[in-house]
C-alpha cells in the first residue's frame, strides 16, 4: 500500500480545450487506476459508503481493481450504481464519498470518482458489462416512469431487474434527460449516455420518447387506459428561473436551459455537419454560479465567443458551482465578475442586446443563520458591454403534471411533495429527484429512484397480497 498524494487526472491543455468539443479529463490508465487504488486503506468502517447516495461497495469495488480483478469491480459497482461512467464524471464526490475518506482528514482522499469512471469505462470498452446475468422471472405487472433522466433510469433499471415490466415515457426525442440536454459534451460526451441507457434496453426497459405526460396521456389515463399497476414521477426541474429585470425579452438573452439544449440535444456544436445553428455573441455574459453557469460560459467560449463573463453577485466562497468546474472555466479564460449584479439589459432599436447594466455589491451583515447577504453599492452602476446574456439562477418545476393532476399535492414552489421512499398523496404514484427536491445531484436524482423502485416493489407485493 503506498502514501503519498492521489494521481492527477491527464486532461487537454486549456488552451486547445476551450476550442473544441472533446472531453476535458482524458481518464486514467490501467496502471494509474491501480495505483491509486493502492492508497485505499480498506477501512473496517469505511465511511465513504455511507457519503454515497446509493451506497456503492466503495471498498470492495477499488479492492478488486486492485488486485486486477477487473470483471469482479464491474459487478460490485454496477449492483448498485447504475449509471457509473456518468457518476463518475459529473457527481460531486468531494462533498459526498470522497469528503469521508480517512486519507482525507491530513492528505488527499482516494479518488473514488476518478476510479469510478475507470471502472465504468473499461467495462464499456472490453465488453464488461455485458455480462450474462441471472435471468429475472417476470411479474407480468406494468410500471410507468415518467422522465428519463438519472433518477428515472435508475428506477427503471432497478425494477426492470425486479422482474417488472417497465415502459419510460421521454417528452424530448432523446432518451437521458439533463444528461443528455444539461450537460455539455467536454463533460459528458453522449454516446456515454447512450450506452448506459442501452444497457437498460437490454434489461427489456421500453423507452417511448416524443410523449408528454399531461398531454399524450394523463397520470389516470396510464393507470385506466393503458394498464399501469404504479407511476413514477422523475421530470427533473426544468423550467428556468429569471431576474425579471428589463430587457430580459430581448434577442440574444437565453436562460441556460435553452441555450444548453440547443447545443447539446440539437448538436450545434457541430453545425454545419448537423442542421441546426445557435447564435452566439462575440462577448457574453453568464448570469449565476453554479454548475450550470460553468457550462453555459464555457460552451459559448468553444462556440466563438470572444469574451465570456460570469456575473454572480456573492463571494467566490459563496459560489455552488464545483471547484473543479471553477477552475477549469478561469483556465480556459472565462472572466469573474464577483459581487455584482445586473439591473438591466440595454438592446438596440432592432431588439438585440447591446450591453447589461451591473451594480456592484458587497457583503453585508451575517444574517440568524450565519449567511451574509449581498448589499448594493449605492452609485457603483456600470455598463458591460455584451451581445448576448444566458441567465443561469435556478431551475423550478414544470407544472403541467400538476395541472393535469388535481389530486397530486405539490408544496408552494410547486414541487410534488412526497415521504422518504418517494409515495406520493395518490396511491401508486411516485416521485423523486429535482422534482421533488428542487434542483440538486445526479447522483441524489439516482438515490431517489432506487428508494422509490423498492418502495413500488413493496406497494405492488401488499396490492398482490391483498387481492389474493
Amino acid at each position: 500500500m503506498r502514501g503519498g498524494l492521489r494521481n492527477k487526472m491527464p486532461e487537454q491543455a486549456s488552451d486547445i480545450r476551450n476550442k473544441n468539443f472533446d472531453e476535458v479529463a482524458l481518464g486514467y490508465s490501467l496502471e494509474t487506476a491501480i495505483d491509486e487504488a493502492q492508497r485505499c486503506l480498506n477501512c473496517k468502517n469505511p465511511k465513504c459508503v455511507q457519503g454515497c447516495p446509493v451506497n456503492v461497495d466503495i471498498p470492495d469495488f477499488i479492492s478488486a481493481l486492485k488486485d486486477s480483478r477487473l470483471e469482479d469491480a464491474v459487478k460490485i459497482l454496477k449492483a448498485k450504481n447504475t449509471l457509473p461512467a456518468v457518476c463518475g464524471r459529473v457527481c460531486p464526490q468531494e462533498s459526498q464519498c470522497e469528503k469521508n475518506c480517512i486519507l482525507a482528514i491530513k492528505s488527499e482522499s482516494v479518488a473514488i470518482g476518478r476510479l469510478e469512471r475507470f471502472v465504468a469505462d473499461y467495462a464499456r470498452e472490453n465488453a464488461l458489462d455485458t455480462l450474462e446475468e441471472n435471468p429475472v422471472e417476470k411479474k407480468n405487472v406494468k410500471v410507468a416512469i415518467v422522465g428519463s433522466g438519472p433518477s428515472g433510469l435508475t428506477a427503471a433499471g432497478d425494477l426492470a431487474k425486479m422482474g417488472y415490466d417497465v415502459t419510460i415515457f421521454e417528452a424530448l426525442h432523446s432518451p437521458g434527460g439533463v444528461l443528455m440536454y444539461g450537460i455539455p459534451q467536454f463533460r459528458l460526451p453522449k454516446e456515454i449516455v447512450q450506452h448506459e441507457i442501452n444497457q437498460l434496453r437490454a434489461l427489456g426497459v421500453q423507452i417511448m420518447p416524443n410523449v408528454i405526460i399531461g398531454r399524450t396521456f394523463t397520470i389516470n389515463e396510464l393507470f385506466e387506459e393503458e394498464g399501469f399497476s404504479a407511476v413514477y414521477i422523475g421530470t427533473g426541474a426544468g423550467l428556468p428561473h429569471f431576474m425579471h429585470i428589463e430587457g430580459e425579452n430581448l434577442n440574444g438573452v437565453y436562460s441556460a436551459n435553452e441555450f444548453l439544449t440547443r447545443v447539446n440535444l440539437m448538436r450545434s456544436y457541430q453545425f454545419p455537419k448537423v442542421a441546426t445553428p445557435v447564435y452566439v455573441g462575440k462577448r457574453v455574459a453568464v448570469v449565476g454560479a453554479g454548475n450550470v453557469a460553468m457550462d453555459a460560459a464555457r460552451t459559448a467560449k468553444r462556440l466563438g465567443a470572444e469574451k465570456v463573463y460570469i456575473v454572480y453577485r456573492r463571494s467566490e466562497e459563496e459560489m455552488p458551482a464545483r471547484k473543479e468546474e471553477i477552475g477549469h472555466a478561469r483556465e480556459e479564460g472565462i472572466e469573474f465578475r464577483l459581487l455584482n449584479n445586473p439591473t438591466r439589459i440595454i438592446g438596440n432599436e432592432k431588439g438585440w442586446v447591446t450591453g447589461m447594466e451591473c451594480v456592484k455589491m458587497e457583503l453585508g451583515e451575517p444574517d440568524a443563520s450565519g449567511r451574509r447577504s449581498p448589499v448594493k453599492i449605492e452609485g457603483s452602476e456600470y455598463l458591460l458591454d455584451v451581445d448576448m446574456v444566458v441567465m443561469s439562477i435556478g431551475q423550478g418545476p414544470n407544472p403541467l403534471i400538476k395541472a393535469t393532476t388535481p389530486d397530486l399535492a405539490t408544496n408552494k414552489y410547486g414541487n410534488i411533495t412526497s415521504d422518504d421512499v418517494g409515495r406520493t398523496s395518490i396511491p401508486g404514484v411516485f416521485a423523486g429527484g429535482d422534482i421533488v427536491t428542487g434542483a440538486a445531484t445526479v447522483i441524489s436524482a439516482m438515490g431517489a429512484g432506487k428508494k422509490a423502485a423498492m418502495a413500488i416493489d413493496n406497494y405492488l407485493t401488499e396490492k398482490q397480497k391483498a387481492n389474493l
